[in-house]
């Protein structure tokens, strides 16, 4: 859509709205006239500021993508979500047109930094990776910027209509989840008072997007872990792997000897499980029952007549998850890996590294590694002959499958015959992009969530805030309880949904009090000094009587300084040449986050060097969007993009190899 037309006709709305809200002053809806027309005239004062500033990054924004059939970085997805706020719920009442325009001036705010990013940046380039000061200008003013607008009545807005609902229950019930968090409850109690208290977040959206805000800016990560592990309940098959290894597939005579993870805390099991659609050669060998831990054991195949067992597949698939290298295992992806190992007809193995905090780098990287070459020696195990292997992971997992390659041609082992990266993590800092503005209105991966898993992926040593309560949470609860948690958090929504009018503002008259304070205080503009005495403002000058709302509780964002984080096995966006040329087929799906621009530079680097690669941009999905492939249809097509890419890995008839030299024992 013309981004003149839009704002055209957004002016007009609003000057239709106000010619129509007419109250006596002294009645019962003169004051909720009074709020709506100065929405409204604020409204258009952001919108009048926007207009050219849009129009300038869309003259420009083309020279960022990766190349012109391939239009996607964190520029134009700054200027398409400015735009299509125009006119997101644009109908609703007083209380949506506050929570509206508190979303429009944020954006607003937004798209000056990135005018302030382009300016600064070198032409075309989408990261200043010199220029720290920029870096921690961006990172200080998006610890004062106000957020909750984006997580309460417009939550969600950028994406997909389809995943909203989604989105909101993943609110509501972390909002829901942090007030019983640190205290002592069992699984099923804990539960329970989730859905009591989820109600309250459901009526009040602005009580919620506060209490969120909250949470993602200070809470500490056992916190995070302790969520995104909810559905976690163990792994249900288990592999120790050995000290040496050999590939007799390649040439017997060449070996390298692979030594087992020994980084933190010395020699120990890697844990892995095996997908696969169909029973196959191999899978139901005593050698690989042997090294199962399930309980009960695995049922032999002698024990299921009817089961016909296939042969070997020629094709393998390893796997690592993501999680932000804190959370999550294996368990996490399988709806989208049993749907790929059907649909490929052949055998998955997934990695269940070790998680930071307590496993920092290099362990996760040293056990991927270990995982990748016991499997191309043990294939045979896996129901697979390993002729043709990819990687592929999401976002933390798909960095591990770019620097695993990298470690297989330093070490002189085969390099897998292609990647899979789904919007991996390239560059693990907190310098400056258009795409990391979009943290400020991520509610999956927002910039003080981001920072906290890459300093624990770095080993930052640093002491976590306690909740309230005082003392820690387990890290998980069972999947039963998980399971319930969620269904009842979702009921409550549904429920309560169902008989609210949706044009009703805030329930209960406290909160509503509450609110209104709340909103009364929002709309007037106030100075960086203003918010809190933690933050020192002034880091960046707005056009003349425009300042962005600030929050009431500025997140503690710790800038990613450790030299680590620059390590190129760390940040493969950072590594030299040397270091990546070699490496096979490389296809990268990014998507509307914040590692959007990690993405495109990547791509940018190898297509330079001469290495085959792939990006593609989907629209209007967020960060993780293949494990939510069983949600909507935009991300199940999502997911068979990536699957389709995997195939023309394993079909491509021309193999460019480097030399293997495989481990003997």
């Amino acid at each position: 859509m013309d981004n003149k037309v839009v704002f055209a006709a957004l002016e007009r709305a609003c000057e239709d709205i106000i010619s129509v809200t007419r109250a006596p002053s002294g009645s019962p809806h003169g004051a909720v006239a009074s709020r709506l027309v100065a929405c409204m005239r604020q409204i258009q004062e952001h919108a009048r500021a926007l207009e050219p500033v849009v129009g300038g990054f869309i003259a420009v924004f083309h020279h960022y993508d990766f190349d012109e059939q391939t239009p996607g970085n964190g520029y134009r997805t700054l200027v398409k979500v400015g735009v299509t706020s125009a006119f997101f719920r644009a109908d609703h009442n007083a209380s949506e047109m506050e929570a509206y325009c508190s979303a429009l001036c944020q954006l607003r705010a937004l798209l000056h930094l990135a005018q302030r990013l382009i300016s600064d940046n070198g032409f075309g380039q989408l990261y200043s990776l010199q220029d720290t000061d920029l870096s921690s200008r961006f990172v200080q003013e998006y610890s004062s910027m106000h957020k909750a607008c984006f997580y309460g009545r417009c939550l969600g807005f950028q994406f997909s209509p389809a995943l909203r609902p989604f989105l909101q229950t993943v609110v509501i019930s972390m909002v829901s989840y942090g007030e019983t968090y640190g205290k002592q409850h069992s699984g099923l109690g804990m539960a329970a008072l989730s859905l009591l208290t989820s109600g309250k977040y459901v009526i009040d959206p602005e009580l919620r997007g506060a209490e969120f805000e909250r949470i993602t800016q200070n809470l500490d990560m056992q916190f995070w872990k302790s969520f995104w592990n909810l559905t976690e309940s163990g792994l249900l098959t288990v592999g120790r792997v050995k000290s040496s290894l050999t590939d007799s597939q390649i040439d017997p005579s060449l070996t390298t000897t692979v030594l087992p993870p020994i980084a933190h805390w010395g020699p120990g099991p890697v844990h892995v499980r095996l997908l696969s659609y169909e029973l196959r050669e191999g899978q139901d060998s005593e050698e690989l029952q042997a090294l199962s831990r399930t309980d009960p054991p695995p049922i032999s195949v002698s024990h299921l007549p009817w089961v016909q067992k296939q042969p070997h597949s020629p094709w393998l698939l390893i796997h690592f998850h993501g999680g932000g290298f804190v959370a999550q295992t294996s368990k996490s992806h399988e709806n989208y890996l049993r749907s790929w190992s059907k649909e490929l007809s052949m055998p998955i193995l997934s990695v269940d590294y070790s998680l930071s905090p307590e496993a920092p780098f290099p362990r996760a990287l040293e056990e991927c590694f270990y995982a990748y070459c016991w499997a191309l020696n043990n294939c045979h195990l896996l129901g697979s002959t390993a002729e043709r292997v990819c990687l592929a992971g999401d976002s933390a997992g798909g960095n591990l499958c770019i620097t695993v390659s990298m470690k297989a041609m330093c070490s002189g082992i085969r390099v897998p015959d292609g990647l899979m990266a789904a919007y991996p993590a390239t560059l693990l800092t907190t310098d400056a992009s258009p795409s990391r503005l979009l943290t400020l209105i991520d509610p999956l991966l927002p910039l003080g969530v981001l920072t906290k898993c890459l300093n624990a992926y770095a080993g930052e040593d640093c002491q976590p805030m306690q909740p309230a309560g005082g003392s820690n949470a387990p890290s998980s609860l069972g999947r039963d309880t998980a399971v319930l948690l969620s269904d009842l958090t979702q009921g409550a929504s549904n429920w309560i949904q169902s008989f609210l009018d949706p044009t009703r503002t805030s329930g209960g008259a406290r909160s509503l009090s509450s609110q209104q304070r709340v909103a009364q205080r929002d709309k007037t503009p106030r100075t960086v000094a203003d918010t809190s005495a933690s933050y020192c403002g002034g880091t960046v000058d707005y056009p003349e009587g425009f300042e962005p709302l600030r929050s009431q509780c500025p997140a503690f964002v710790s800038p990613t300084s450790c030299p680590i984080i620059r390590n190129p096995f760390v940040s493969p966006l950072l590594a030299p040449s040397e270091l990546l040329r070699g490496l096979p087929p490389v296809y990268i799906a990014s998507a509307l986050d914040a590692l959007l621009d990690d993405s495109v530079m990547f791509a940018k680097k190898l297509r330079d060097m001469g290495q085959p690669v792939t990006l593609t941009v989907v629209e209007d999905l967020p960060h993780g969007f293949l494990s939510l492939s069983q949600l909507a249809k935009e991300t199940e097509l999502a997911s068979g993009v990536c699957m389709e890419q995997i195939r023309k890995i394993f079909q491509q008839e021309n193999l460019t190899l480097c030399s293997v030299q495989t481990p003997k024992a």
